[in-house]
Formats: structure tokens, sequence, C-alpha cells
């Protein structure tokens, strides 16, 4: 009995020692490369559309006649690259002068972002920048000549001297605006802005004055400031730039 028992003790000790004389296997990192893929670029859109102004006055006022489409870029977390493109043609009555002013004009700048939107939502409250730049005519209908006379009746004159046409004018001012988008439906948006607006330089005609600028409103010799607003209803088409995956091999 005692020689099995010796016997089993010594393979008992002999296994432990092969056990405990064994290292660790080494993790043997994988040589292969590895690919690396870049997280993609932040999602962009474009948003355009119209000015719903612009549309609603010239069906209601037989005066005026305009078009203005819209559009903005996102090129940012917050900020948005902006244009606006339009045309007018309007008649006024000022003092004496019964005028018209038709041309078009064309609106560059950005939007800052401010509001904090909620995971899905695009909407929008922000402020922007735009430069300005109206490429027009003057038309001078028809006037009434200053008389000290109250008895001669007031006859407007359209064949006079200045009644004529100053073309080739145009005008450039900057516009500091406030507005906000806000989702109807799904990519659709109505946005309503309101500019405080300033003439950088103007071509004045002859004998005359910009009585009236397409894109910026009324103009008097006393104040280069004015105000504007509009509304528009655009859609939005979002993207996305995606960066290329670039490839970093380990060390064998």
């Amino acid at each position: 009995m005692k020689k099995p028992l010796y016997i089993w003790a010594c393979c008992i000790s002999l296994w432990t020692a092969v056990l405990w004389g064994q290292e660790p296997p080494e993790v043997v990192a994988d040589s292969l490369p590895s690919a690396v893929i870049s997280p993609p670029a932040a999602p962009m859109a474009l948003r355009f559309g119209v000015d719903l102004y612009h549309l609603v006055r010239s069906q209601v006022d037989d005066d005026f006649s305009g078009f203005e489409v819209v559009a903005d870029l996102k090129v940012y977390k917050d900020l948005y690259a902006a244009i606006e493109l339009g045309v007018e043609d309007r008649t006024l009555q000022s003092e004496q002068i019964n005028f018209s002013s038709s041309g078009s004009y064309q609106k560059i700048g950005i939007n800052y972002n401010m509001y904090e939107n909620w995971e899905g939502m695009n909407n929008q409250v922000y402020v922007g920048l735009r430069f300005a730049n109206s490429v027009h005519e003057q038309k001078v209908n028809n006037y009434i000549l200053y008389k000290n006379n109250p008895l001669w009746p007031d006859v407007p004159v359209e064949n006079g001297f200045a009644a004529t046409t100053y073309p080739n004018l145009n005008a450039q001012w900057l516009e500091f605006m406030a507005g906000m988008q806000v989702q109807l439906f799904k990519n659709i948006y109505l946005g309503f802005s309101l500019r405080l607006t300033r003439i950088l330089s103007q071509k004045v005609p002859e004998n005359f004055s910009n009585l009236n600028i397409p894109g910026f409103n009324k103009v008097t010799d006393e104040n280069i400031f004015g105000l504007a607003y509009n509304y528009t209803l655009t859609y939005r088409i979002p993207f996305r730039f995606f960066q290329r995956k670039n490839k970093k091999e380990s060390t064998p």
C-alpha cells in the first residue's frame, strides 16, 4: 500500500511542477493592417423657396409686380450661406411726381442660428448679414408744376422735359437682419425676417433721384437707412459629404 501511495505522490508533484514552470501564452497582435474609418462629415442641407410677400402683393396691388427666390446652404453646425434674387416693377406717387421704378437685385450673406434644436428638428432663430446690389431704372410718368397762384388747377404734365426714363442706375447697401424658420411639414418651412438696411453707394440720375430702389424700397434725401421684411416658404434638401477612408498599417 505504501508503494502505490508513493508513486501517486510523485506523479502529483511532477505535474504541479510542470504547470508552474509553464509561461502563459503570449498574445500576438494581429499583424494585418487595420482600416481606420473617419467619422462622416456633418450633414449639410440646401433650403430654397420663394418670398410670399412678393407673390401676394403682386396679386392685390395693381401698381406692384415682383418675384423673389431665396436659398441657404448649411456650411457648418450653426452657419448658413444665403442668397436672394428678385425683380420688381413698382409705380409710386411722390409729392408732385408719379414715377415707376423697375429692375433686379441680388443679396448674398450669412445667417447664424442661435436656436438649439431637439434631435431630428431643424428650426432656426437667427441673425444675419446681407450685401445687396440693385440694377434698375426710373421712369417719370407725369408731374405737376409748382405754382404760386392757387386759382390754376393741378394739371399733370406727361410730355415735359422731366418726363423721361433714367436707365442704367444701381445701388449697393447692407442689411442687418433677424429672423426665424419654423418647420410646418417634413422638410417644408415657413420663415420671417426683419431687416435694417443702410445704403452704401448709389448712382443718382441727373435732375432726378433714386426715390425707390428695387429690393431696398423707398429712399429719402435725409435718411440712408430703411426697414424691410419678408415671408418665405422653403423646401429643405438634406445631403451629406463622406470623408475618404484612411488606412493605417501596424508595424509587424
